[in-house]
């Protein structure tokens, strides 16, 4: 058993809530621009100032429809400003928000707003309202519902016209640190979601030591954050609460198709995505660069990047001729990839999923550092993270300042401190079994370096036991056969079988540039390539390229290529975009008797 810890940097308030933070902005920082909001395609700033009387005027209608202290108030949209100002606009209103996310199902939105007791409920569009309408009559609780898009914010503003500022401060400051500030439910990979309860402590334990331990990342007046996951998702939260403690100014981008145009637009000084952002951006711009006819100049750039960040973390550093190179390729390619990125920010943070050092190494080696954690939506977000001044590439850090990390006799991942969720809403066997000994117990299997710096090996319960009695976590050549431009999705199996296969997916979006650079068929597809001996041979050097990454035992023998993605709409991933393996299992279950059968 072995664990590590490192001292809090900031003092969690005895009491208060979230709430204190917009009005201490107005206080303190009146005229910084906390938010930037698009308006008619062009970014506006919104003052602390300005921010604080928005969310008091939505909190006026809230009070005055009837929702009540501690009341729960479902909250469904895309990633974009009215998302952060209605859950500000519900903690002031003293009540809790419930996240849905905006891609749910009825059976999904039913459940989420049924288990937690929802009084009201704020929608986008009128897809999600009328997803709500369709099980309203088995929600006897929920008495409100309001759409954005149908001006919700003018409607809650008129409603609540003759209530107080003094009874928004009164409500404001109901809740506690150690009530409920939101209830979050964790999408899952099996089974119906979990209502995991943060509490205002939470946050501020979360938020507050990932502002001071990234202190130049979130410098007031200066830094600034383009908020493009969903903020029904725990990371997008930590994102929207920690800009807001800092604060710095804050922008939302609710279409990730358009996220190279939004990043140039806006410009932020920070990044926080999940891999597979990072890995577009690099094989988006490796395969401009084949089609540009300057591949070769790419992949030696790239090279020498990795190189060069290898280097950083040798006696001596780098030498004098890969310094000399690596300037040159700075100003032929580099800067370009840093500008794709907006052009100002020289760091990211990455969560959600295994970054892999070779893709860790490329982009701090141009200039732009991506510091990978990790966290589950039982630790509020990050539980660790890669210190900006002392990275370990292909580790997730230390522990945040003024928690626990323990690692148990059998590997798992244990956790302790004020970050830490409450309960799981209406669910205490649960509960009981994830806080057993006043230690969560995550379910991950890792390891403590003699830093503190921790590595993710795999998941308890996904670690496959071959036939031959050979354990193999996944997550390692999982990892690597993704990082490859056609492959979109890969799933390790044998579990039980004489050895370990996988089933591939490929990237719709490089798939078309691959089929047209080797003259197959104009509009050819997944399935109609599958088979296709040049593709497989593709693949195959994506598995091979896995495969140096484990023992012989552990490697992929055979894969089958899908004819189809696996996606969140599809039901085999999660909207945190992981794997959803029991029922791809299920789903594919034919495609993996294949793989074994003679």
């Amino acid at each position: 058993m072995r664990e590590f810890s490192l001292p809090a940097l900031y003092e969690v308030p005895a009491d208060g809530n979230l709430t204190d933070i917009v009005r201490r902005n107005a206080a303190q920082h009146p005229d910084v621009a906390v938010i930037g909001r698009k308006v008619n395609g062009r970014w506006e700033d919104v003052s602390a100032t300005a921010f604080l009387a928005e969310v008091r005027a939505a909190a006026k209608g809230l009070i005055a429809a009837g929702v009540g202290p501690g009341d729960r108030v479902g909250l469904m949209s895309r990633t974009r400003y009215e998302w952060t100002l209605f859950d500000f606009a519900i903690w002031s209103a003293g009540a809790v928000t419930v996240p849905v996310y905006e891609t749910s199902s009825a059976e999904q939105i039913q459940w989420i707003l049924g288990d937690s007791g929802a009084v009201a409920c704020v929608v986008e569009s009128d897809a999600h309202a009328e997803a709500v309408e369709s099980v309203r009559d088995r929600l006897p609780a929920l008495a409100h519902v309001w759409q954005i898009d149908r001006d919700a914010v003018a409607e809650l503003n008129r409603t609540g016209a003759e209530v107080s500022d003094e009874t928004v401060d009164e409500r404001s400051a109901v809740a506690g640190a150690d009530d409920p500030a939101t209830i979050v439910y964790t999408s899952g990979t099996t089974g119906r979601p979990k209502g995991c309860v943060l509490t205002h402590r939470s946050f501020f334990a979360e938020c507050g030591n990932v502002v001071e331990r990234l202190n130049p990342l979130f410098r007031t007046g200066e830094c600034s954050v383009l908020l493009f996951l969903p903020v029904a998702h725990v990371f997008g939260r930590l994102v929207e609460v920690a800009a807001l403690m800092a604060p710095i100014k804050l922008g939302h981008a609710p279409d990730i198709k358009h996220l190279t145009d939004e990043l140039a637009a806006f410009r932020p000084t920070l990044i926080l995505g999940v891999p597979r952002v990072f890995e577009k951006v690099y094989n988006g711009a490796r395969a401009k660069a084949q089609a540009d006819g300057k591949l070769k100049i790419f992949d030696k750039a790239a090279d020498t990047a990795i190189a060069y960040s290898r280097a950083l973390d040798a006696p001596g550093g780098p030498s004098l001729g890969l310094r000399l190179k690596h300037k040159l390729f700075d100003k032929l390619v580099f800067s370009k990839l840093r500008a794709v990125l907006g052009g100002r920010g020289e760091y990211a943070i990455s969560g959600g999923a295994p970054l892999g050092e070779r893709l860790g190494h490329f982009f701090r080696g141009i200039g732009f550092t991506v510091l990978e954690g990790y966290g589950l939506t039982e630790s509020c977000a990050a539980t660790a993270f890669n210190p900006w001044d002392r990275q370990k590439i292909g580790t997730v850090g230390q522990p945040l300042p003024g928690s626990v990390v323990r690692i148990a006799d059998d590997g798992e991942v244990l956790l302790h401190g004020e970050h830490l969720f409450k309960e799981y809403w209406n669910n205490e066997g649960a509960t009981e079994e994830a806080l057993a000994d006043g230690w969560f117990h995550t379910g991950d299997i890792g390891t403590l370096d003699e830093d503190g710096y921790l590595r993710i090996t795999g998941r308890k319960k996904e670690i496959i036991v071959t036939a031959g009695g050979k354990n193999v976590a996944p997550a390692v050549i999982e990892d690597r056969i993704r990082a490859h431009a056609l492959v979109a999705e890969c799933m390790v199996v044998g579990d039980g079988r004489p050895f370990v296969a996988a089933l591939v997916t490929l990237d719709e979006e490089f798939l078309g540039r691959w089929a047209q650079e080797h003259g197959k068929p104009a509009g050819a597809t997944a399935a109609s390539l599958r088979e296709d001996p040049e593709l497989l041979a593709a693949v195959q050097r994506a598995v091979d390229d896995g495969n140096a990454a484990v023992s012989k035992a552990e490697s992929v023998r055979k894969f089958r290529v899908l004819s189809a993605q696996f996606t969140e709409d599809s039901g085999h991933l999660t909207p945190s975009l992981k794997l959803k393996r029991n029922v791809v299992a299920k789903d594919y279950a034919d495609e993996v008797e294949a793989l074994y059968r003679g």
